[in-house]
């Protein structure tokens, strides 16, 4: 999200971060994050500072320009935006291409090694 202030709408915040500003707190999907008073700007607005604190998102301010970029896409980096992993491909013990997509559906154990 790009503004050229640390107090922003919240309708607005919400269709550009994914996160809807609620009674009970920032929501994205199933996750909630209680927000202090001093989120709230009132008139329905929200500061930055104080949101991007409390989710743990990575706010950043280009003086030279006047604008605030925020990055809201994890929760502290803790949480991922989905539970789905990237195609893997892979020769098996065989010299076969095994492809990570034909679990899809099923729970999947990962294990990385490296001698280092």
């Amino acid at each position: 999200m790009l503004t050229t202030s640390l107090e922003t709408d919240s309708a607005a915040f919400g269709a550009e971060t994914g996160w809807a500003v609620k009674e009970e707190g920032a929501c994205r999907g199933d996750v909630c994050v209680p927000l202090p008073p001093e989120a709230r700007a009132g008139d329905d607005r929200i500061r930055l500072d104080v949101v991007a604190a409390r989710l743990g998102a990575p706010l950043v301010h280009d003086e030279q320009r006047g604008v605030w970029s925020l990055d809201p896409s994890t929760l502290g980096g803790h949480a991922l935006a989905t539970a789905e992993a990237p195609e893997l491909e892979l020769p098996d013990v065989d010299g076969n291409v095994f492809k990570l997509s034909s679990l899809r559906g099923q729970k999947v154990l990962l294990v990385a090694w490296a001698s280092w």
